[in-house]
């Protein structure tokens, strides 16, 4: 009985032993756990970088020169008086579109009147005495040997004289028409007036240096710009060779003011400045074009059938020259370029891109070599893309 009651504890202190024995590793386990370094996730790939896309295109591009230019009227006439007196009225408003031969002032035309009148009437005198002078001639011719020779001959001297005479006054006539017909002051061209000068109730005379009116013809109109003179063995040959177009901008290029065409190259070249001037004209029938604006032009002298091109935007320029990123299954790649003009929009490439190639249009700041790119619409083109498909 006494062993039996010894053993008892010694099996109940084994279990107790075991289980703090377990319940130490129980905790260990869980305080590695929880002072554990946390494992990384695994690195993600770049995102593609949204970019616009554009493709490399062939086909015809036109030869286009830039240049500044200066409108001027075709002509430009000040109206002054030509004959001396007060102004009884004028004709026109200031700004107003004249015709030739519109009445613009009327200078008081009463003493020029009576000029014409004394002259009409000294020819009717004289026109009087003539006939008188020459029935005395034909009497002493008819008289025969009654008459002198010396009569005779002086009577037709005198006849001969007051001839002549005639001939003064009706020279007279005409002078003292023609200074009345300058009492009304007339338009001598057809044109746009300017500000009034001289107002009704001033006296003019014809040696005064103040002028009455401007009048400046618009229609058509000349714009003189300059071109390089490098350029002017191809422009020559585009003039040569028939009408060359003529377009003249707004300066900031935006807005197409009108379309005329190449008159003049002018006969020297400005060693100053290595340019040549050149004068094209403009039917100019809604007045786009005023004298002195400043205009940007763009002249075409030719054509490439086949030229290379890509949109401007897409030519970008780095530390190494002039680059444009190409796209391959995805991957942006540079590639240098060499390039030529730039018209509406496109620019010509010489060298370093082929027809039918992919390039990046826009959103090249965020891109680099090897890059991955995703092909992103430009703004509003879903909305176009609609409307197109209703």
């Amino acid at each position: 009985m006494e062993t039996g009651r010894t053993r008892t504890p010694r099996r109940r202190g084994g279990w107790l032993i075991l289980a703090a024995v377990l319940a130490g590793a129980a905790g260990t386990y869980g305080w590695q756990r929880l002072h554990a370094p946390a494992e990384k996730p695994a690195a993600r790939a770049p995102a593609p970088v949204p970019v616009t896309l554009a493709r490399v295109e062939q086909g015809p591009f036109g030869v286009v020169l830039g240049g500044l230019g200066t409108v001027q009227a075709y002509n430009t006439v000040q109206v002054r008086s030509r004959v001396d007196g007060a102004i009884e009225r004028i004709g026109f408003r200031e700004g107003q579109v004249v015709a030739r031969g519109d009445l613009l002032a009327q200078v008081d035309p009463r003493p020029y009147q009576a000029a014409l009148d004394g002259a009409r009437a000294k020819k009717t005198q004289d026109e009087a005495n003539l006939k008188n002078a020459r029935a005395d001639l034909e009497r002493y011719t008819k008289l025969g040997d009654y008459a002198s020779r010396q009569q005779t001959d002086t009577q037709g001297a005198q006849v001969s004289q007051l001839t002549a005479q005639i001939a003064a006054d009706q020279a007279a006539i005409d002078n003292a028409a023609t200074q009345l017909s300058y009492a009304s002051i007339q338009a001598p061209i057809a044109g746009v007036t300017g500000f009034r000068l001289i107002d009704v109730g001033n006296i003019v005379t014809a040696a005064q240096q103040t002028a009455i009116v401007t009048i400046t013809q618009v229609e058509p109109i000349f714009v003189v710009f300059t071109a390089p003179e490098d350029e002017l063995r191809g422009i020559a040959g585009a003039l040569a060779a028939g009408p060359v177009p003529v377009e003249a901008w707004s300066t900031d290029g935006r807005t197409r003011l009108s379309e005329g065409r190449l008159d003049l190259v002018n006969n020297q070249v400005d060693t100053a400045t290595g340019t040549v001037r050149l004068k094209a004209s403009f039917d100019n029938r809604d007045h786009a074009l005023w004298p002195g604006l400043s205009v940007s032009t763009r002249m075409r002298i030719g054509t490439v059938a086949d030229a290379v091109t890509v949109p401007d935007d897409a030519v970008q320029h780095g530390p190494n020259g002039l680059y444009a990123f190409v796209v391959e299954d995805g991957t942006a790649r540079l590639r240098p370029v060499a390039v030529g003009r730039s018209e509406s929009g496109r620019t010509r490439v010489l060298k370093g891109l082929s027809p039918g190639e992919t390039v990046i249009w826009r959103g090249q700041s965020r891109v680099q070599e090897g890059a991955a790119v995703a092909e992103t619409r430009p703004a509003g083109s879903a909305a176009l893309a609609q409307d197109e498909a209703r």
